[in-house]
């Protein structure tokens, strides 16, 4: 049995195999490949999620046809629900960077956590007072993902049971 020598083994390497040094050395670039297109990922993601909490502040214009559009919508919501057996439906799923406390009140049940919401989910809050909860709706809120362990997005829930 023949043994290649240090010459011939380096030349096999250039050539159509790969040493274990050079199999290892690409399988590191691979992987940051890998972890730099995550990493784009989260990173347009998390674009993404600031974009939507900046739209969210801004308050939208309650007139009259927004208020009738809204209730349509609802009642659409709330009849199709009603339909499958439901008693609920979700109305709205928001980041929790949307309450001054960052959720947690809601996570707590705290009685005064409305008062943690800003922007649209302020609106919808106050839309649910002042023309949901006289027809006997209930609205509830809650946390309802948790990245990293920390309260994501919280939904509200709209009930009629």
């Amino acid at each position: 049995m023949s043994t290649a020598s240090p010459i011939q083994a380096s030349k096999l390497a250039d050539e159509s195999f790969m040493s274990a040094d050079d199999l290892r050395s690409y399988m590191a670039e691979l992987e940051m490949a890998k972890a730099s297109k995550l990493l784009g990922a989260m990173d347009r993601a998390e674009e993404a999620r600031k974009k939507l909490v900046a739209t969210l502040l801004e308050e939208i214009a309650v007139t009259p046809e927004k208020i009738a559009e809204i209730k349509h919508s609802l009642a659409n919501k709330t009849r199709a629900a009603a339909e499958r057996g439901e008693k609920e439906v979700l109305v709205m799923r928001f980041p929790s960077a949307l309450c001054s406390d960052r959720g947690r009140a809601i996570n707590n049940a705290e009685a005064d956590w409305p008062t943690t919401l800003t922007g649209r989910p302020r609106q919808a809050y106050e839309f649910w007072k002042e023309h949901l909860q006289p027809a006997k709706y209930k609205l509830r809120a809650m946390i309802v993902d948790w990245p990293g362990g920390l309260p994501g997005d919280v939904a509200f829930f709209l009930s009629w049971s």
